[in-house]
């Protein structure tokens, strides 16, 4: 069988409102992870190593930091003269104009550039879990099958999948059902936000469905998102199939799954190889020299990135580039920025720490909690601390407390 040409787009547009302070200044894509990336490295290294070279990144909120990153695609070898990597903002002048309302609806207000591309496949992925695919193998399947969309799943226990679009699908791999965020799941088959479509079918859909809703509400269309309309069509003609994500997957858009998937990455055996060398994660940064330990530092369980400088004590705990730990302070089960400073004597624990925070001496952070399990309670549990803040010295951050960007800095908001 032929090659297919194959764009990808990846969604990158989202305003991250469930990560709190950690997505007020910057793209939820463009949130660190796991120390040395950030989110949007996972899709575009997924992308590459793939062979897909052509893929869009889709913006809408807070797009600085985020195209700063992406430098035009040289860290993943998309810094093509013909196809590579392309950006496409919200933009203005047509009747598509305007922001997009989810990534149907992304979708629809692009479609005239995608019908000039005209590829055979479209690979949709979102920029906020954490995960290792070829996606040729999910193609692969796609074009063995009568399918207008192939859904790659996972599964989520029952109390989490109600965050997620629930998939029912026979032996055969057709989905029977399909249902997005429901109150009470009918099965812990979750769509892992990964959705490979036939170019031509999926553009057909979005323009027989938004004319239909021009027709009932005289107006411009709205399609929302995937799960909203779209899926659902597809499903109900037959022409949705599931593929089984093989390995670890994991949706870290809310505090509590960011923080739960790092401490799942700091195992001895981690469930996701960082450092696969046949499946590199590429990503764009600073080099900085090696991390600096101190005679007097302590470190358990723990990853800590180039430039760090640890004197005190971290346990359990993901410390990102720059970041100074001061003698006689206890970094524990927290994940912390980069060029962010954790003053002498200081305690951080059960927190998240955005970067150039500074935390003074003996101020104490967050707290051991009763260990929630991953959901509201526990994201009532966790501090997060807003980039650039300031913790003055001796100060007590309740748990679940939630610092804004800036709060306590000179000219910032509050103390």
């Amino acid at each position: 069988m032929a090659r297919a040409k194959v764009l990808a787009l990846v969604m990158a547009g989202g305003a991250g409102g469930r990560m709190g302070p950690l997505t007020a200044v910057r793209a939820k894509p463009a949130t660190p992870v796991v120390a040395s990336y950030r989110l949007i490295d996972i899709p575009l290294s997924n992308c590459v190593h793939s062979g897909v070279s052509d893929v869009w990144v889709i913006e809408q909120f807070q797009p600085q930091a985020l195209n700063d990153h992406l430098a035009n695609g040289r860290p993943w070898d998309l810094d093509r003269t013909y196809g590579g990597l392309r950006i496409m903002p919200p933009h203005v002048g047509t009747a598509e104009g305007g922001w997009h309302q989810g990534n149907a609806d992304a979708i629809y207000r692009n479609r005239r550039f995608l019908r000039e591309f005209a590829p055979e496949i479209i690979i949709v992925l979102s920029a906020d879990h954490v995960y290792a695919l070829d996606y040729q193998d999910v193609i692969a399947a796609h074009r063995e099958r009568p399918a207008d969309v192939t859904v790659v799943t996972t599964r989520r226990p029952i109390a989490q999948a109600s965050r997620h679009g629930v998939v029912v699908a026979g032996a055969d791999g057709k989905i029977t059902d399909f249902v997005s965020k429901p109150e009470r799941p009918p099965s812990d088959t979750v769509a892992a936000e990964i959705f490979v479509y036939s170019a031509p079918a999926l553009l057909d859909l979005i323009d027989e469905l938004a004319a239909g809703k021009e027709a009932e509400a005289g107006e411009e269309a709205a399609l929302g998102d995937f799960g909203d309309e779209l899926l659902p069509a597809l499903v109900e003609r037959g022409r949705a199939f599931a593929f089984p994500l093989p390995g670890y997957w994991r949706d870290v858009g809310t505090v509590s799954s960011y923080w739960s998937c790092h401490m799942e990455l700091l195992a001895p055996s981690p469930p996701l190889a960082l450092d696969d060398p046949a499946w590199p994660i590429r990503t764009y940064g600073v080099q900085r020299r090696p991390a600096w330990i101190a005679e007097t530092a302590r470190i358990a369980e723990s990853l800590v990135a180039p430039g760090a400088q640890v004197h005190g004590t971290v346990e359990r705990s993901v410390i990102g580039p720059g970041v100074v730990v001061e003698a006689g302070a206890v970094v524990r089960d927290s994940i912390i920025f980069e060029d962010t400073v954790i003053g002498g004597g200081a305690t951080v624990e059960r927190a998240i720490v955005d970067s150039e925070v500074r935390i003074g001496e003996r101020a104490r952070v967050g707290g051991p909690g009763p260990h929630e399990e991953e959901g509201e309670a526990l994201d009532r549990e966790l501090v997060v601390v807003g980039q650039g803040s300031r913790v003055a010295a001796g100060q007590a951050v309740a748990p679940g407390a939630r610092l804004d960007p800036g709060t306590g800095a000179e000219g910032g908001r509050g103390q």
